[in-house]
């Protein structure tokens, strides 16, 4: 546990204040005895021999000057190499003319490397089952305590109008411009993630503190551009979250077990939104439309409170530039680098890969491939958000629930997740798996094979529901209705991930981005009309029209599976 506070934001910011005295890691103790690979053979530090060794420990190097070290015998470098001045730019200078193999990355040929020892403890696919289960955990908190902020604002949407005399339209934005901001504030803030100068956590930790202070506003607001405004704020700090999740999940699971820690964040990510209308209906019912915005603040403040003294760093690159850089003030040496560090250069510059990422999203979301992948997502999560909009006029309206009661119906939705998250673990575990263990070079298309699987769940979920919606049919009909819809929603968005990830793994992050983007810009503006939609359609008619138009997007599934590979192998991107 202490190494958890010791990598957490907290602790880093202990331990730089104390200088490594307070939660420090083992090369800040004083019997940490240093690697001969880090030193070189011979020193000039003042008052020390020409000939004699550096010193081993911690309580010795202080004597070392930084500016005194000389490249004598290091491994890797040729004979000419073997002296040089105290000036570290000269030795990397005549660094580049060792002799490699050019294919190989820089990291691989540089003699100075700070990579990862022998069962490294502080490397993350290392960590402990316990240990990597309470990181995840923290990884769920966090995302749904910023994804339970879109529905829990629906609760207070008729307090709203009624305070400040507005429209349902104008109220209903206040979720739609939640959506929008989380799938635009990914195009900015995930490329940060990637720099390894940063890496995930500052960025996560920085956003849910804003994402905190946020809703105070909100809560306190005497106008509705005042709860607008910071709305879009909200959603847009806390959108790193929802976009990077899986990412983090990556860093500590290896790939046989990625599936399921992915699959297990995603279900916390589905429980937001689901869970929102059950905590935000009754505090709305109980006292006021402030209320749900105040139970925002307290399960997003817990989140910030565990995460701040919890949750290390995940992404490799960043724990060994640190490391790296404990070592030079170590050692006195300043050639020595994180593989990231030799590798990238001047190449993780922020400007730089906001450029990078923004261009290539959008120049990728043309890939036939993958322009039918994201208009799937898209399309069923626009239907999930404008579908919620009928609950209310079936469940409040129909059947005379009250503002509480009637956000229990959406618990349907968690019994289904368990269900659907159990059938999927056993389905990768038993015939997923094995089928990638007979063939290394399966290829990513077979990924697909479960979102088809799962489509039709999706318009049987709408035709039940829509069609008992009616006060003559029990309730726990148009429930189970709506219990349907996870599993299509939840196996298909699995399947359409990993498929898209595999298809184009040196692009992963940007694909990823873009699909985040246009699937939440999309289904933002839905709900803006939902209710006249339901309306003016009727809650079977409108239900019926949206099944067709999902059972219509099957069939481009099925087409991506079976001519993938062909356009994947005319695509630029793919071949580079």
């Amino acid at each position: 546990m202490l190494d958890l506070v010791r990598d957490s934001t907290f602790g880093q910011i202990v331990n730089w204040a104390s200088n490594g005295r307070l939660l420090p890691y083992p090369d800040q103790r004083s019997d940490y005895v240093i690697p001969d690979k880090y030193l070189p053979r011979h020193s000039t530090a003042p008052g020390a021999a020409a000939d004699s060794p550096l010193p081993r420990t911690v309580s010795q190097a202080p004597t070392l000057a930084s500016g005194a070290v000389t490249l004598v015998d290091a491994p890797g470098v040729c004979q000419e190499h073997k002296k040089v001045g105290s000036e570290a730019g000269d030795v990397e200078k005549q660094l580049q003319d060792v002799e490699a193999p050019p294919a190989l990355p820089p990291s691989v040929r540089y003699p100075w490397l700070v990579d990862w020892e022998e069962n490294d403890p502080d490397r993350p696919l290392n960590w402990s089952p316990r240990k990597r289960l309470f990181v995840a955990s923290l990884v769920m908190l966090l995302t749904f305590s910023v994804y339970v902020g879109s529905a829990i604002y629906t609760p207070s949407i008729p307090g709203i109008m009624e305070e400040f005399g507005i429209g349902q339209v104008g109220a209903t934005s206040g979720l739609t411009l939640f959506v929008a901001a989380y799938g635009v504030g990914p195009m900015l803030l995930s490329p940060m993630q990637e720099i390894p100068r940063w890496g995930r956590t500052p960025v996560y930790i920085i956003g849910l503190a804003l994402f905190v202070i946020f809703q105070i506003p909100q809560v306190l607001a005497k106008n509705v551009a005042t709860v607008l405004v910071f709305r879009f704020l909200s959603g847009f700090v806390g959108s790193p979250a929802l976009a990077t999740g899986g990412a983090s999940m990556a860093d500590i699971y290896p790939p046989r077990q990625l599936a399921y820690a992915v699959g297990a964040w995603s279900i916390g990510a589905v429980c937001g939104p689901i869970a929102g209308p059950v905590i935000g209906g009754f505090a709305a019912e109980g006292e006021n439309w402030r209320w749900p915005l105040l139970e925002l603040l307290w399960i997003s403040g817990f989140a910030f409170v565990a995460l701040f003294f919890f949750l290390p760093e995940t992404m490799e690159s960043t724990v060994l530039v640190r490391r790296a850089e404990r070592l030079r003030k170590l050692t006195g040496n300043p050639l020595l680098k994180a593989p990231a560090e030799v590798d990238q250069g001047d190449d993780d510059r922020l400007g730089k890969l906001l450029k990078e990422t923004i261009s290539r999203a959008f120049r990728l979301a043309l890939e036939p491939s993958l322009a039918v992948a994201h208009g799937y997502i898209a399309l069923v999560y626009a239907i999930f958000y404008l579908w919620f909009e009928s609950f209310s006029l079936t469940f409040n309206e129909i059947h005379h629930f009250s503002l509480g009661i009637g956000g229990l119906p959406y618990l349907a939705f968690v019994v289904s997740a368990a269900i659907t998250f159990t059938f999927y673990v056993l389905y990768q575990k038993y015939h997923m798996n094995p089928r990638a263990d007979r063939d290394p070079n399966l290829q990513p298309e077979a990924r697909l094979e479960i979102a088809l699987y799962a489509a039709p769940f999706i318009p049987a979920s709408l035709l039940l529901f829509g069609w008992s919606a009616r006060e003559s049919v029990h309730w726990i009909v148009p429930v189970i209705g709506a219990g349907l819809y996870l599993p299509g929603i939840f196996l298909a968005f699995q399947g359409i991930m990993v498929y898209v990830s595999m298809s184009y793994p040196r692009y992963a992050a940007s694909i990823l981005a873009g699909n985040d983007l246009f699937r939440s810009t999309f289904a933002s503006v839905f709900p803006l009309f939902g209710t006249k939609y339901f309306n003016a359609l009727t809650i079977g008619g409108g239900s019926t029209l949206l099944a067709g138009i999902s059972i219509l997007m099957m069939p481009l599934l099925y087409l991506i599976m079976k001519y993938g590979p062909v356009l994947r192998a005319r695509s630029s991107f793919a071949q580079g």
